[in-house]
């Protein structure tokens, strides 16, 4: 009980902890009440020796928002799945790797080959310690050949490793003797031979359909049972939200759109471009000259700045077979890029495919990395290929050695190129839409004039402010004797600080005019929804004839508490009151 009692102080004390806090300023959260709650939730699992785990465990996603092939949707959801507790599927680890799987397409995986299979493989497992009454983390292999047999589901959860290396299967018939067998988690037993994908597919959509959003959700697996943890709208970071996409730039300062396979998200600041030329890139003539090319590139990784370059080149990158096809690069070579962008240029009437990044796609899921495939010769697409080509080439400045293949490879410095202007790049998968363009490094935007209706940044999160100030704007503007109005309210998710880009401005009206002041108001109201929609769709690139739900209540229906009149005096969700003009 003294244990119980300590953990739950810590979780109220936690409210104010740093964390907690940037979360909610990075959210705009920090001027709305919120309070900490607390669930006590028994651990899924069975006693395994001197320890206590699940079989397996994972969270889900009704968005796959890291899709490795072009014949994966995003509806088709993502699942990060890893025996044991399932702390290591929720939280991302520089050391060890969950497995993937897309539950719409199950026969479209990460790895294929028996070597990518292995190396990406979970190598860890977190357990509970009966003995010490502590976490603690252990190899899983290790795990398994201690406790053999009796590791629950363990058919379903390993495959074997053929002396070779060259062949991975599941298990048939008597398992042979793990302490001296090679074995791998890859939870092919539990994909192929159970109803496992199915189940959580459908219990996504149906998840997705009730509460109206797309849901993640957190589950564990033990014997033949499975645990529905935690379901909550799926969340996102700061960068890896849906970005908003500006329809107001100056196109001189748009350096490439994509419209196909485009994941949510944004890079920020980038100072550094390395840009390896399609059509320079084809010309090499031997091995050894495409290969300089990747150990370019390593170098670059190295004197660049972490996570301020991005990556730009033809084909698929990290190929091991005709490296003709793409840079020949391992993932420790790109390690400190911000992004990768694979660009399919037309030949004839042939576009070669792209690698998706799919040679090394765990590693960049892992860290943060984005992707983004480019097809520059698509009618409605974008590409200054002259700022990447005729800007000065910092290559020879910083690899002398490398100098001879300036052609090929071209850095852009470009702050120093554009008068101190930095690349950023938006992503938007509602909207499958992604656009680099070159802007004032973070804390200088002045893309939008102060004092104008649409005063935040295009780029900024906080939407729900701007349709705030927005709301307020109505009301300061409103007469409420000339239209015959006893109150307006604000409620959903504006009042709420959880609107997005796409979200309406919900107002609750309480009337009491006539037919000829309602019309009126109505028409007020309508140009209002109209201008507000137009100046959304340029800060946001989000399309909406009007931004403006309008709820009307009566005398009678406040009486009666029907439907949206109950928020009046509600106890919980209230609607907040508007000051009109006076």
């Amino acid at each position: 009980l003294s244990a119980l009692q300590d953990a739950i102080a810590e979780v109220y004390a936690s409210t104010f902890g740093p964390d907690p806090i940037g979360y909610r300023a990075e959210r705009g959260l920090l001027d709305l009440h919120e309070e900490m709650g607390i669930m006590i939730q028994e651990v899924v699992g069975s006693r395994l020796g001197r320890y206590f785990l699940p079989a397996m465990a994972g969270v889900a996603f009704t968005n796959n928002e890291f899709r490795w092939s072009p014949r994966i949707r995003r509806e088709d959801g993502l699942i990060r799945l890893v025996p044991g507790l399932g702390t290591r599927a929720v939280d991302r680890v520089t050391d060890d790797y969950p497995v993937l799987v897309a539950p719409g397409q199950p026969g479209l995986r990460v790895n294929t080959s028996p070597d990518e299979i292995v190396r990406y493989a979970p190598r860890w497992i977190d357990v509970i310690n009966l003995e010490t009454n502590q976490f603690e983390t252990m190899e899983v292999n290790d795990l398994i050949r201690e406790c053999g047999e009796d590791y629950p589901q363990l058919r379903r959860v390993i495959s074997l490793i053929d002396g070779s290396g060259q062949q991975i299967r599941r298990p048939l018939g008597l398992l042979p003797d793990l302490a001296d067998a090679d074995f791998v988690v890859t939870f092919e037993g539990l994909m192929q031979d159970t109803p496992f994908l199915e189940m959580v597919r459908t219990l996504l959509q149906v998840l997705e359909e009730k509460m109206r959003m797309p849901v993640d959700l957190e589950f564990a697996c033990d014997d033949d049972s499975f645990y529905l943890l935690q379901c909550r709208p799926q969340s996102y970071s700061t960068e890896s939200a849906p970005a908003p996409i500006p329809r107001d730039l100056d196109p001189a300062q748009v350096l490439f759109t994509a419209n196909r396979y485009v994941s949510n998200g944004r890079v920020p600041d980038l100072t550094h471009i390395v840009y390896v030329s399609s059509e320079e890139y084809a010309q090499l003539e031997t091995v050894d000259q495409l290969r300089e090319v990747g150990t370019v590139v390593r170098k670059l990784n190295k004197v660049l700045p972490k996570r301020q370059f991005a990556l730009m080149g033809p084909g698929r990158w990290g190929s091991r077979g005709d490296i003709k096809l793409g840079v020949s690069v391992t993932y420790s070579d790109i390690n400190n890029t911000a992004v990768l962008i694979e660009i399919a240029r037309q030949k004839g009437n042939y576009v070669p495919d792209l690698s998706f990044g799919t040679h090394f796609f765990q590693d960049l899921v892992e860290a943060g990395i984005r992707y983004l495939p480019l097809y520059p010769d698509e009618a409605d697409s974008t590409f200054q290929e002259a700022f990447f080509r005729r800007t000065h080439n910092a290559l020879p400045d910083l690899l002398p050695e490398h100098a001879r293949l300036a052609d090929v490879v071209h850095v852009v410095d470009v702050p120093q190129e554009t008068g101190g202007r930095v690349l950023r790049i938006l992503m938007n998968a509602d909207l499958d839409e992604a656009i680099g363009y070159l802007g004032p490094p973070a804390g200088l935007d002045d893309h939008h004039a102060s004092g104008t209706i649409g005063t935040t940044a295009s780029t900024s999160p906080d939407h729900w402010r701007w349709r705030m100030h927005m709301a307020e704007r109505i009301g300061r503007e409103l007469t409420p004797t000339r239209f015959g109005v006893a109150g307006l309210y604000l409620i959903g998710s504006t009042k709420n600080g959880t609107a997005g880009p796409g979200s309406d401005i919900d107002l609750l009206v309480h009337f009491r005019g006539n037919e000829q002041q309602r019309r009126e108001l109505s028409l007020w109201f309508d140009g209002w929804s109209k201008s507000l929609g137009e100046v959304n769709y340029l800060r946001t690139g989000y399309a909406s004839e009007d931004l403006l739900d309008v709820h009307w209540i009566t005398d009678e229906s406040i009486a009666q508490r029907d439907s949206f009149a109950s928020k009046i005096d509600a106890v919980t969700d209230r609607a907040q009151p508007l000051r009109m003009k006076t």
